[in-house]
């Protein structure tokens, strides 16, 4: 249930940043792929709106070690992925489920 003040269930965000200076950054692992098929699997699975998900793009979210990466708030839930299944689990375990996806949580010592 949402709290009264919280007014998504969950917000996910996408880190899409791109470095033009050759650091490492999300959007050398076609983060925007995954941003996009996980907003589509959102409304698809009728998830979208207030009360429930919104999925954002987001600037440098400063895990680029681990990139790519999205977080999941409330609850504060950093994800590592790989590929448009790993968005897939994400969404109907965690954003659906409420069941965390423990093989994709981001190591928390990687930072930037």
């Amino acid at each position: 249930m949402t709290a009264p003040s919280q007014y998504y269930r969950h917000h996910v965000f996408f880190c899409l940043n791109k470095r033009d200076n050759g650091e490492a950054c999300c959007a050398d692992h076609d983060a925007q792929a995954a941003f996009d098929r996980c907003k589509s699997q959102v409304k698809a699975q009728g998830l979208a709106g207030p009360g429930k998900v919104r999925v954002n793009k987001a600037g440098c979210l400063d895990r680029c070690a681990a990139g790519p990466v999205a977080v999941v708030y409330p609850e504060g839930v950093w994800y590592t992925y790989v590929d448009q299944n790993d968005i897939d689990e994400i969404v109907e375990s965690h954003l659906k489920n409420g069941k965390v996806v423990e093989r994709l949580l981001t190591p928390p010592h990687l930072g930037r």
